[in-house]
């Protein structure tokens, strides 16, 4: 389960870049109750989501020439210029490389085997969000791949990632846990992009972060009411809780959870 006592490997970061970072603000705050904080005149427009005055989420404006808008998981490592070589050894690329935030951190962003974006970050005077796990804050994240095993392969090479299977009525998940870590500390899982709903749109390799919710309907119909699109209705997996899958309005894509993904 997700939480703040972040080990390395594990997820400690999330942002999303936009075209329009103040309507994504006005998005993600009539949806979530989040409120965005500019982070100051040095940070080219990166600011904070803040949840009951605590960061759940990053956001910045991205000019056009950046890609498209889309959210970032970020990882935490103990050494990022380590974790980029390692990266590059498996398959991967890095499309930006590591450098210092100030006094915050190490960040780098790189890219798996299959192109799938991912951020990595050495924590220095900042560890990470400041909640997890919870209603509004991120609770699980996935890797939508065409190639499991061989994603799993370049996530344990790059930053020593366990898997396990888990067996659920539509098949098996496989589970992602930091290295030597057990049960408990399931962060995420891989799953096939041949498996994504059609009506989806196409399939594209990339990280989805999931934030807890106490209504996955609602959400649903408030994302709707605010412009934001669905890309997979609520759905409830047993053994797992009620979630959907969602676009902002400017194209970045999330999920919602009700429940615990470790249930059983």
């Amino acid at each position: 389960m997700l939480t703040t006592r972040f080990v390395d490997g594990a997820p400690s970061w999330i942002d999303v870049g936009s075209s329009d970072i103040e309507g994504t603000a006005s998005f993600y705050g009539g949806l979530f109750g989040w409120a965005f904080r500019p982070a100051g005149p040095d940070t080219e427009g990166y600011g904070f989501f803040e949840l009951a005055g605590r960061i759940v989420a990053g956001g910045t404006r991205l000019a056009p020439e950046q890609g498209p808008p889309a959210w970032t998981v970020h990882f935490q490592s103990p050494d990022a210029d380590a974790t980029a070589r390692a990266a590059l050894r498996a398959g991967g690329s890095v499309p930006m490389p590591p450098a210092d935030v100030g006094e915050q951190g190490r960040t780098a962003i790189l890219a798996d085997h299959a192109g799938a974006p991912f951020g990595i970050w050495q924590p220095a005077r900042r560890r990470g969000i400041e909640a997890a796990g919870e209603a509004g804050a991120l609770c699980w994240v996935e890797l939508h791949t065409p190639d499991v095993a061989r994603a799993a392969a370049f996530y344990r090479a790059a930053l020593g990632w366990e898997t396990s299977g888990v067996r659920f009525p539509g098949g098996v998940y496989t589970s992602l846990n930091p290295a030597g870590t057990g049960e408990e500390d399931m962060f995420g899982g891989l799953v096939p992009s041949a498996d994504d709903p059609p009506e989806a749109g196409p399939a594209r390799p990339s990280w989805l972060p999931y934030i807890g919710v106490a209504d996955t309907d609602a959400v649903v119909a408030r994302a709707v009411g605010l412009g934001g699109t669905v890309r997979m209705p609520a759905t409830s997996v047993a053994g797992v809780g009620r979630l959907a899958r969602l676009e902002d309005p400017y194209g970045a894509r999330f999920a919602v959870l009700r429940g615990d993904p470790r249930q059983s």
